[in-house]
């Protein structure tokens, strides 16, 4: 979960670098409750780890360098 659509979009392209992920990481707007304002939208980098290679504690770090965080489905 990242603050701004220009954090998520760096996070994205970021992701491949770092972590040698093959997979385009899919964008999603989190509009919060009531807002349909673009500046009061969170926004969400959806990343596929089915084999489970992705170490949780590498990505809550990886978020924390653009203000954002990671959260389980």
């Amino acid at each position: 979960m990242l603050p701004d659509r220009d954090a998520a979009e760096e996070v994205a392209e970021a992701l491949g670098d770092r972590f040698g992920t093959d997979e385009e990481p899919q964008l999603v707007r989190d509009a919060l409750a009531g807002e349909d304002d673009a500046e009061d939208a969170q926004w969400l980098v959806v990343v596929e780890d089915p084999e489970g290679r992705l170490a949780a504690a590498e990505l809550d770090e990886f978020a924390a360098e653009w203000d954002g965080w990671r959260e389980e489905p």
